[in-house]
């Protein structure tokens, strides 16, 4: 069992500062877990301490029913896959992945065996000859892949691995990232800053902050039910739209009131925004979410608000607009065919069955 137990793991400096403070967290057998968050804010500290690279200051760490606290990474039964490669440069290919494999003394046809096996899994035989230098980045991350494999480990550690790629080929290696998981059927932890990679490749997200997770679930409710502004703010692409205002109450009726335009809420929201009436909160709509009356039919006043077109961004199969309200910018997410003139007033609709509202104080999410 490939199981990873953290409990109340922390990571402090002399200088005082917190890289991971008081972290729990339990990651299944085989499952695929992604640590995600911005620079600095504790996750590939809390990877290199499940590795053994990194002292924890306390808590506890727990592979299978082993604690492992006090055993040496190379003890551990785990590999790590860094950004950088960390490839030896005077190696072959072949070479650098057989060499743990040499250090724990395995037979020759073992290693031999291994290295073929995972070489062919990774589409990489055809280069077991050459040295790092002589293949690209891809190829290169592809050899640190299978130094990672033939280890046959417990647990793969990921810490941003297609950072140093290009996009097109931060795709292509999602994809094999995935495949890979699929195969061999263990226990994945991956670090990244990128929530693209997070939402597809993780069965679950660990979304970080000042070393503390803030939420932790599947991709769906983390991008569907943030409990959080931050979480809302850093999971979605583009990000979520915020602006501040009040609620206000007219015939029995909710009202979100930003100070340009008032927006009716749906009545499954009443109950738990009533005890915000009157107060400033802020509002939160994804781009995905508003819409171009000219192309919907379920415009009403209640939903419908005006705001000028700044900038017309077309993505291909998409345009994304950038509107002002004149008290707040957002953006909107729309169809190709959308192309609104420029500088020029809009009318936009939003779908309030997806918009949801956050204590300006504490940032939580209220809905």
């Amino acid at each position: 069992m490939a199981q990873i137990s953290l409990k109340n793991l922390s990571k402090n400096y002399r200088s005082g500062a917190k890289a991971v403070d008081d972290v729990s967290l339990s990651i299944e057998n085989k499952e695929f877990l992604v640590l995600v968050g911005p620079s600095g804010c504790g996750k590939s500290t809390t990877l290199r301490m499940i590795a053994g690279l990194e002292e924890i200051s306390s808590g506890q760490i727990w592979i299978g029913d082993r604690l492992v606290n006090d055993v040496p990474a190379k003890d551990r039964n785990i590999a790590m896959v860094f950004q950088n490669y960390a490839l030896y440069p005077h190696m072959t290919v072949f070479e650098n992945m057989a060499f743990g494999l040499k250090l724990r003394k395995l037979p020759k046809p073992e290693i031999t065996r291994r290295v073929n096996e995972a070489a062919e899994i990774l589409g990489i035989k055809k280069y077991l000859d050459r040295r790092p230098r002589e293949i690209s980045g891809g190829e290169r991350q592809r050899v640190a892949l299978g130094r990672a494999i033939v280890r046959k480990p417990l647990v793969f550690l990921f810490d941003e691995p297609l950072s140093n790629l290009d996009a097109k080929m931060r795709v292509l290696m999602r994809t094999e990232i995935h495949k890979l998981r699929l195969r061999l059927q263990t226990t994945f932890v991956y670090v990244t800053h990128d929530q693209t990679e997070a939402m597809t490749l993780g069965d679950r997200i660990a979304v970080m902050k000042d070393g503390k997770i803030q939420q932790c679930s599947d991709p769906i409710t983390i991008y569907d039910k943030p409990i959080n502004k931050f979480v809302a703010s850093f999971i979605g692409s583009p990000p979520m739209n915020f602006m501040d205002g009040r609620i206000i109450k007219k015939d029995r009726k909710y009202y979100f009131d930003e100070g340009k335009f008032q927006v009716k809420l749906v009545e499954d929201m009443y109950s738990r925004i009533a005890p915000f009436e009157g107060q400033e909160i802020t509002f939160g709509i994804r781009a995905e979410d508003i819409y171009d009356k000219l192309f919907v039919s379920q415009a009403t006043p209640d939903n419908t608000i005006q705001a000028i077109c700044e900038v017309v961004e077309p993505m291909g199969a998409e345009v994304f607009l950038y509107l002002n309200t004149g008290l707040h910018t957002f953006m909107a997410r729309v169809g190709a065919h959308d192309r609104p003139e420029v500088n020029r007033d809009m009318d936009l609709v939003f779908d309030m069955s997806k918009v949801h509202f956050f204590d300006k104080k504490t940032e939580s999410t209220i809905i």
